[in-house]
């Protein structure tokens, strides 16, 4: 199993969660965030005094898949996702030791 975390673009999240349900992929976690990488931030003016926004609003997703899903799950967010502008975002890949439903004690992919 693995764990994917996404960090994307705020108005892209019904265009991912869509795609992603298009594949059979259900259940994400989404965050309010906060960064910036290379796009370093930029400056706003607000009553004739210049500020800079260092850290810009995005979206954390946070992805439960099967190992035989993470592929198409990649390539289905990357597509989605994409704008092809500096800040569309970044995937994280984590292997996903294991997990368990709360509300039944079911383990592993069973769980997901």
């Amino acid at each position: 199993m693995k764990f994917i975390s996404v960090i994307i673009q705020p108005y892209k999240l019904d265009e991912v969660r869509e795609a992603l349900s298009s594949i059979d992929i259900q259940g994400m976690n989404v965050l309010e965030a906060k960064g910036f990488g290379r796009q370093k931030g930029h400056t706003e003016h607000y009553r004739g005094a210049e500020y800079l926004v260092a850290f810009l609003p995005k979206l954390k997703l946070e992805i439960a898949v099967r190992d035989d899903q993470l592929d198409r799950a990649l390539e289905t967010i990357r597509s989605s996702a994409s704008t092809g502008k500096i800040g569309d975002g970044k995937i994280f890949v984590f292997d996903l030791q294991e997990v368990m439903r709360i509300r039944t004690g079911e383990t592993g992919e069973e769980a997901l």
